[in-house]
């Protein structure tokens, strides 16, 4: 009995350790200018801020988003290229096409009180443009290197992700016989840095970009996990600040409030983005 209590406090001081430690490092990041190779021209009045606007004219609407080409000038570039037709990519055949991809696809999934998703050109959430590219999200920009995780109960699912995956639980059983060393490396672990945990859980963040919070009509990419972007995105109908650090922030609309609210409650699939159309006021 004392040998074996004395190897669970061995465990559970290597918990205590293990949850106290900050691991995150940055990413090497170099930012790009992002290029609008073609000018379209719009019928929509733009907002006189020099900036990058894309227009998302749908069957329900126009939508005028400012894309942030500062915070997330990777992941604007995409969005451009592929709404232009200046990108390949990988149709449902496997073939390579070079056109402009958002034209004809609709809203697959909308969410009353939450955001509306576009992008998938299968209409299942399950399509993309046969590649995937990483984050652009400077976590600390956006405070999460200040924000623990016991002041931010959007963030529990992540936190025992963590836990039970550093303590390698895969069973019920294996929780009930390591319980006591998780709860301590549980109770450890809430004062880490929402950054921190994120980043044990794969999340990769640089320190360069001007990065965005996931706020009411914020423009962001949605995803699969870290560095799964593709060509879905999702317009936010509120606040989101469960999402902060997970999904790159992109852009904000500025115009179309009422549009986004009539496509979410039309439901899935019911409206169809006619064509993207991009200026470049910079």
């Amino acid at each position: 009995m004392f040998a074996l209590f004395g190897f669970s406090f061995i465990i559970i001081q290597c918990g205590e350790k293990r949850f106290k430690k900050i691991t995150y490092e940055p990413i090497s990041y170099s930012s790009t200018k992002v290029i609008v190779k073609r000018l379209d021209t719009v019928n929509v009045k733009l907002p006189e801020k020099p900036a990058v606007y894309a227009v998302l004219q749908t069957t329900a609407g126009d939508l005028v988003l400012e894309l942030f080409a500062d915070a997330a000038p990777k992941t604007v570039q995409n969005f451009i290229d592929l709404a232009q037709g200046e990108k390949d990519f990988t149709n449902e055949k496997g073939i390579k096409e070079r056109r402009p991809f958002y034209d004809g696809l609709k809203f697959h999934r909308v969410i009353p009180d939450f955001m509306a998703q576009g992008g998938c050109p299968r209409g299942d959430g399950g399509g993309g443009p046969g590649y995937k590219f990483e984050d652009e999200i400077n976590a600390k920009a956006i405070g999460l290197d200040k924000l623990k995780v016991k002041d931010a109960p959007q963030y529990q699912a992540q936190l025992q992700r963590v836990v039970l995956s550093e303590f390698n639980i895969l069973s019920r059983q294996q929780l009930d016989e390591k319980r006591a060393e998780v709860e301590a490396a549980y109770t450890d672990a809430l004062e880490l840095p929402v950054m921190e945990i994120l980043y044990r859980i794969g999340y990769r963040f640089n320190e360069v970009v001007p990065s965005k919070k996931a706020v009411r009509h914020s423009l962001a990419m949605a995803n699969a996990g870290p560095n799964t972007n593709g060509s879905q995105f999702f317009i936010n109908q509120v606040d989101t600040p469960h999402l902060d650090g997970i999904h790159t922030v992109f852009g904000h609309l500025v115009s179309g409030a009422e549009v986004l609210d009539r496509i979410i409650e039309k439901g899935n699939l019911q409206t169809t983005i006619r064509k993207v159309l991009v200026v470049d006021k910079r």
